[in-house]
């Protein structure tokens, strides 16, 4: 990789870099050197001049974002190399399996790739770019995919997710797949769109989670909220549900949620999409849910946003508990990386004295192995849950 520049930091701001943090905050520099622009790699070092790292460069409160701790610069392999150790990791944790081809196979931080998320939808590879660098090194990336990969890769898409609003756009970097694609998810069949979509076009963090749905669904109602393409639902179906609503306000969401029903060959009787506010249905509804899932996007993207993001949390925590049955169970959820476990649990625990109902805790949830969390990068622990008995 060609450096270049040199990001200078402040005497006894060398800390967290060392402790293999990632991120160096603009108040932490003392000085440039050389004149790198946004995307491009830099060296990082101590009021000294020791390296601590390299990185891509990125003009804003998050300057570097560190890929190598190293005081080697990273060679052309580079990508291929992590690459390579992700694939392994996921290997080694069970997360691929004959039941299951779909994965996140670079989880950004978590896989020490800042800015960058891959996923893997069978043959085909989903790239994000979250930081300009990750979009300056696309080409290096899937050149790394393909080496890994081999024949075995059929398509990488590219997504740029830095780009400003409303001049995002995808590009096929290798290959062109065909869509929707069909995937396998502990042997459920879901079609994904990742040109139309959503982030990659589905949303694998809840896998484990759609999971123990399935396994508290049989003889259930169910009410998926921000069904999104109908994952949660399918689960609850192919666990006995014996009624299942979805509801999303994407008319789109929910003709995919439709077909994924009809992909996986269940009475259509047993089921209904409802494309519609949340919020508007939950103050309607008749109490007649034995299970409701709340899986919202994510209410606060920054920290300005926190506050009313909690408002909108309690409210729908509240209905939720109003309208399910007694012995019922609320899977709630938040993704918001803003929003911390601590933040999230007391303001489901105001939700539920608001109620007035006896709720318990039976379980706290997360993301799964696929989306790790680097133990130096606590922040990259977003996705929190709770299941609630509710009486």
């Amino acid at each position: 990789m060609k450096i270049q520049g040199d990001v200078i930091l402040k005497k006894g701001r060398e800390a967290s870099a060392k402790r293999f943090h990632p991120w160096i905050f603009s108040g932490a520099i003392q000085s440039t050197e050389g004149n790198p622009v946004n995307g491009d790699w830099v060296c990082v070092k101590d009021a000294g001049h020791g390296i601590l790292g390299f990185g891509h460069y990125q003009a804003g409160s998050i300057t570097v974002r560190l890929l190598s701790f190293s005081t080697q610069a990273p060679e052309d392999s580079f990508y291929e190399d992590k690459i390579l150790a992700a694939k392994a990791m996921r290997e080694a944790s069970g997360v691929t399996n004959h039941a299951t081809n779909c994965f996140r196979l670079v989880h950004g931080e978590g896989d020490g790739l800042p800015g960058l998320i891959i996923d893997m939808y069978g043959d085909a590879a989903v790239m994000q770019g979250h930081s300009a660098g990750a979009h300056a090194d696309r080409l290096r990336i899937s050149e790394g995919l393909k080496k890994v990969f081999g024949d075995r890769l059929s398509t990488v898409y590219y997504k740029d997710m830095a780009a400003p609003e409303g001049k995002a756009a995808g590009a096929y970097l290798h290959g062109a797949g065909t869509l929707p694609h069909r995937v396998e998810e502990h042997g459920h069949a879901f079609l994904v769109d990742w040109e139309a979509g959503q982030k990659t076009g589905f949303f694998l963090d809840q896998r484990e989670n759609r999971r123990l749905v399935g396994t508290l669904s049989k003889g259930k109602h169910v009410l998926n909220t921000f069904c999104y393409t109908g994952g949660f639902s399918v689960y609850a179906l192919r666990g006995g549900a014996s009624l299942v609503h979805s509801i999303d306000a994407s008319e789109r969401a929910v003709e995919m949620a439709q077909k994924n029903i009809e992909l996986n060959g269940f009475d259509p009787g047993t089921h209904s999409c409802i494309t519609g506010d949340t919020f508007d249905f939950l103050k309607s509804a008749k109490s007649i849910y034995d299970v409701i899932i709340l899986d919202p996007p994510a209410f606060a993207k920054h920290k300005e946003a926190k506050h009313q993001a909690m408002k909108g949390y309690q409210r729908l925590n509240a209905e939720a508990m109003r309208v399910i049955k007694s012995q019922g169970i609320i899977f709630t959820f938040s993704c918001s990386q803003v929003v911390d476990r601590k933040l999230f649990y007391d303001t489901v625990v105001s939700a539920a004295i608001q109620s007035g109902r006896d709720i318990q805790v039976l379980a706290t949830l997360s993301q799964p192995a696929d989306h790790p969390v680097s133990i130096y990068h606590p922040e990259g622990e977003y996705l929190k849950g709770l299941v609630l008995f509710v009486r």
